[in-house]
């Protein structure tokens, strides 16, 4: 059967019914064809179950892409502001968490709730369980799910990125925009937690579930937040955060003291030994982190009188705030909430989305090479980014 429409949008997750919703208050009418048995299914995940949806202090400088001025545009038009009307429209209560973070006071399906109202008001239909076999550029665009056609002049992918692939998540998306000859970024799990080497899996993995407030840098790039120690490696925010800027094979730097002068008891009037440090790192970190970080990085005893050298103190504080930490690799994108990478930035209109190659598709959301920080980035981006193609297709 054949069925025509003036916009064909490729997946139901947020940017995806953002862009319905804003085409469908256009008169336009909109598919939106969805090959899960349901609409909005990473959004119901997000956050604990509670859907981080926006961060009230959302800036270009929170994302990561090859172009870093690309996402300004979008950021610019559909702000955070103009989300929170949205779900204050529909009386849904929020709450700030930290950091700017917006969540839900209750769940994060009334956000899809929000979203499916939202497309019903604009006449948007939303099909579900659709397998597409095959696109096609024609006069317009085909796109093929067995013995149904779905025929539009314009078409937005929206498909997402490769993580959390037990969520659906394939590389569909890349594959389109390579087939009408756009480039793509090569993409890698980010916001993702990261594996030990084998030795410092055998000093740490004991630990798991002992988390820190520190600072995690790689390069010039740093965030202070938590880090939690896991069996296989290092997670919590602070990590999660740097993992998207972490190459393999390159060092991870943890301030785990920030602001703090650990050994200054030892030098003022205190002894110098053992006890005295531990005394004054587990008053720092969690008492069995800082036992065994000590036991590996202290100085040698020095005998009965077990004295340290200021040098060796010094030397003892400049670790403790640049512990030096080789991943061998990241849990990958089982456990990545985001894919960094994706459709080249210059092959799309930072107004509109829309490739400069080829006229009438539209890329936005996780597809697109532009990578939000953790805290609600990456959900203001789908808002954004699927605002402002629904608003020129």
């Amino acid at each position: 059967m054949i069925h025509k429409f003036d916009v064909v949008i490729l997946g139901a997750g947020a940017a995806g019914l953002m862009c319905a919703i804003e085409a469908g208050k256009r008169g336009r009418r909109v598919a939106v064809l969805e090959r899960a048995e349901r609409p909005g299914k990473k959004i119901l995940i997000s956050g604990g179950g509670r859907c981080n949806f926006t961060n009230i202090y959302c800036q270009p400088e929170d994302f990561l892409s090859a172009n870093p001025h690309f996402a300004k545009s979008a950021l610019a038009r559909y702000t955070p502001a103009d989300f929170i009307t949205l779900v204050e429209k529909h009386h849904i209560p929020y709450h700030e968490k930290t950091l700017g973070q917006l969540f839900c006071d209750r769940s994060a399906n009334e956000i899809t709730q929000m979203l499916e109202t939202e497309c019903r008001s604009a006449g948007v239909k939303i099909l579900l369980n659709v397998s597409i076999r095959e696109v096609q550029r024609t006069d317009g665009f085909l796109v093929r799910d067995g013995a149904d056609e779905f025929h539009a002049p314009a078409l937005v992918v929206g498909t997402g990125g490769l993580s959390i692939p037990k969520m659906g998540a394939t590389a569909f998306g890349y594959d389109l925009a390579r087939q009408f000859g756009l480039k793509v970024q090569k993409t890698r799990p980010a916001l993702v937690p990261l594996l030990f080497g084998a030795a410092d899996r055998e000093h740490y993995s004991d630990l798991a579930g002992v988390s820190a407030e520190v600072v995690a840098a790689v390069g010039e790039q740093r965030f202070r937040e938590s880090m939690l120690i896991t069996h296989r490696g290092l997670s919590g925010p602070a990590i999660l955060q740097i993992s998207s800027y972490w190459n393999k094979g390159k060092p991870v730097r943890i301030d785990l003291a920030p602001g703090r002068d650990v050994t200054v008891a030892l030098r003022d009037g205190g002894r110098r030994n053992n006890a005295t440090a531990r005394a004054a790192f587990q008053g720092v970190l969690p008492k069995r982190f800082a036992t065994r970080w000590l036991e590996l990085h202290a100085p040698a005893a020095k005998g009965a009188k077990d004295t340290w050298s200021k040098l060796e103190l010094d030397g003892l504080e400049r670790q403790v705030h640049e512990w030096i930490v080789v991943p061998t690799d990241t849990e990958g994108y089982g456990k990545a909430e985001v894919t960094a990478g994706g459709v080249d930035t210059d092959e799309l209109s930072s107004k509109t989305m829309e490739a400069s190659k080829v006229r009438g598709l539209f890329f936005i959301g996780e597809v697109v090479d532009v990578t939000g920080h953790l805290g609600g980035f990456n959900f203001q981006w789908a808002w954004a980014s699927g605002a402002v193609a629904g608003r020129s297709v």
